[in-house]
């Protein structure tokens, strides 16, 4: 099962994405062990580090858990939590794509949209259409979160800095996504953001109106510094944020269903009263 010579990521990449994808397919099963790194780098035609640092991307998804003296086994309870990011490229496979998205930036989104939307730009992808949309808190209105560690207030520093962050992020992905539609390589594309007053509390991704991430923001304790200012606050903490996974099936009752029905409600609901657009 040699690696394809034309991908253009790692091959570390490419062999923790085959994994990945035979993990969740059930092919390697909850609790099933891995072959060895040998075998594996046997497998995929790679050195045996390569294969090493592929475990270590499935490792840090929670797939898979390393036990001293046994090998490598497949996590039990793998459908929660489980990574966004190939689940996401995964998406760009369909005919029509659609990703909304809440939450704080948009930073993770923007990074996991890079591969796939590289893919359809050298044409290994050709999806009809593809829709992005981001919903983010209003930099212009003061905020109840984050705030400052003494007296829990809204900094105006600090939402100066989470704006330079957000418009870096979420305004590359909607111009990386429209310039497909321009460039005619998709034939319809569209990419939006807009802005709310509430405070995210947690993070959402809709994939294809069929799959829903959902995870709290933890709150910590950091240092700011912005102008050679530095300002003890209260962050989201995104990068902690653990992810769980709900699909829609036929059974509309099932929780999965629910779920995912309730979120694009949700979303919706947001998006079509008290938010805005972001104007650059």
């Amino acid at each position: 099962m040699a690696l394809d010579p034309d991908d253009p990521r790692p091959p570390y990449v490419q062999v923790a994405n085959a994994l990945r994808a035979a993990i969740l397919t059930k092919k390697f099963s909850a609790g099933d062990k891995l072959p060895s790194r040998a075998e594996l780098a046997k497998t995929y035609n790679v050195a045996p580090m390569t294969v090493q640092n592929a475990l270590r991307e499935l490792r840090e998804e929670g797939l898979i858990v390393s036990r001293q003296g046994s090998g490598v086994f497949v996590r039990e309870r793998t459908e929660s939590p489980v990574g966004l990011r190939p689940h996401v490229e995964r998406a760009f496979e369909a005919e029509n794509v659609t990703i909304d998205f809440a939450g704080f930036s948009g930073e993770t989104l923007h990074g996991i949209l890079t591969e796939p939307l590289d893919k359809i730009r050298v044409g290994r992808l050709r999806p009809e259409s593809v829709t992005v949309r981001l919903l983010v808190p209003d930099p212009a209105e003061p905020w109840s979160l984050p705030c400052t560690v003494d007296g829990h207030a809204d900094s105006p520093n600090f939402r100066k800095r989470a704006e330079e962050i957000m418009r870096r992020h979420t305004l590359a992905t909607i111009d990386e996504v429209n310039e497909l539609g321009e460039l005619g390589l998709v034939n319809t594309a569209s990419a939006q953001v807009r802005v709310h007053p509430a405070a995210p509390l947690f993070k959402l991704y809709l994939i294809n109106n069929e799959e829903a991430f959902f995870g709290f923001y933890p709150v910590r304790e950091r240092a700011i510094s912005y102008n050679g200012e530095t300002e003890a606050m209260y962050d989201l903490m995104g990068k902690d944020a653990i992810l769980f996974h709900h699909s829609a099936n036929d059974d509309d009752t099932s929780t999965g269903s629910q779920y995912v029905e309730q979120s694009r409600t949700w979303f919706e609901s947001i998006w079509s009263t008290i938010a805005h657009e972001y104007v650059r």
